[in-house]
């Protein structure tokens, strides 16, 4: 039985946000959205999906909503949308937003990126490689690099792959994070972290009354790394810490909860982790309307907002 497993992220008022070229989709073509997915596709609940990965059936033209990362943006735009007319959304927040009051790595890229020109930042960062191209990083030629990371898909650029290539996995960790903190300072100015966090993220209570109101809340990781590069202790301690602080809070049951691998990132040992801990279900960022009857459970492709109209028409073509 297939079902179409909707992938958002941020979700606002573009226009008069603080960072209006932040790549998301604009809280009135959100709206839109919703009208054309309820009038095309049966809206189910998360537990309708796991009842149908265990052996149930579903509707025909099945349309699940996840929303990836916590953002701010999911309790006061995408929230109230849904709860206004019965409508389930499934959130991933990464533990780490509900822990500190600090900004995860990738959203500073992010930042980054909607702050300035494309060309700037990239050659601002060539320039850092560069300077830190020694004993200590080992790194390899920027040609080579640009040769095996620059490379376009279907959303972003091939400067743009190669900048979040570079900080997101590529660039030894410590290396990474001094080259972000740099790029974030002369991108966004002189912030106090701890606000900015604030402002971006939504906190334990808000995702409490969202779970109150319906909504399901999922697991995506501690810090939103890559879990499939990681070595076997370090994506067990990501899991574990995360899985056992959010059920401490009473957001997951840690016998039960479904997966959201954060950049879509696992290997065989992470998928086989998750399942040995209470996993019932988990998301890839694959691209493909899901079938319960023949994808892995645990490996579920979901398709992007941009994949529906009014950000595109050509959603059939799935």
């Amino acid at each position: 039985m297939r079902v179409n497993i909707v992938m958002y992220h941020y979700v606002r008022d573009l226009g008069r946000s603080r960072y209006p070229g932040i790549k998301g989709l604009d809280a009135s073509l959100f709206r839109r959205q919703i009208d054309f997915l309820r009038s095309h596709f049966t809206m189910i609940r998360m537990e309708d999906l796991l009842f149908a990965l265990d052996g149930g059936e579903l509707p025909d033209n099945a349309a699940l909503l996840t929303f990836d990362d916590g953002y701010i943006d999911h309790y006061t735009t995408v929230f109230p949308i849904l709860d206004e007319i019965g409508a389930q959304g499934s959130f991933f927040p990464p533990s780490t937003i509900l822990e500190n009051a600090q900004v995860l790595d990738v959203n500073k890229i992010h930042f980054i990126m909607a702050s300035g020109e494309v060309g700037k930042i990239y050659e601002s960062l060539i320039k850092a490689i560069d300077e830190h191209r020694g004993m200590e990083y080992p790194i390899p030629d920027t040609h080579i690099l640009l040769n095996d990371y620059a490379k376009p898909n279907r959303f972003d650029s091939g400067e743009i792959i190669f900048i979040k290539r570079m900080l997101q996995t590529v660039l030894p960790e410590r290396l990474r994070k001094i080259i972000i903190d740099k790029l974030f300072r002369q991108c966004i100015g002189i912030i106090d972290e701890a606000v900015f966090a604030r402002e971006l993220y939504c906190d334990v209570k808000q995702l409490a009354a969202m779970k109150k109101h319906g909504m399901y809340i999922g697991l995506h990781g501690s810090a939103h790394d890559w879990l499939g590069y990681m070595e076997k202790d370090e994506y067990e301690h990501d899991i574990r810490h995360a899985l056992e602080y959010m059920d401490s809070i009473g957001l997951i049951d840690k016998k039960a909860w479904v997966m959201n691998y954060p950049y879509g990132s696992y290997n065989d040992g992470v998928v086989a982790y998750v399942k040995a801990n209470g996993c019932l279900a988990g998301l890839t960022t694959t691209v493909a309307i899901a079938d319960t009857l023949t994808d892995d459970k645990l490996k579920l492709p979901r398709l992007d907002t941009n994949d529906y109209p009014p950000k595109s028409e050509e959603y059939k073509k799935y």
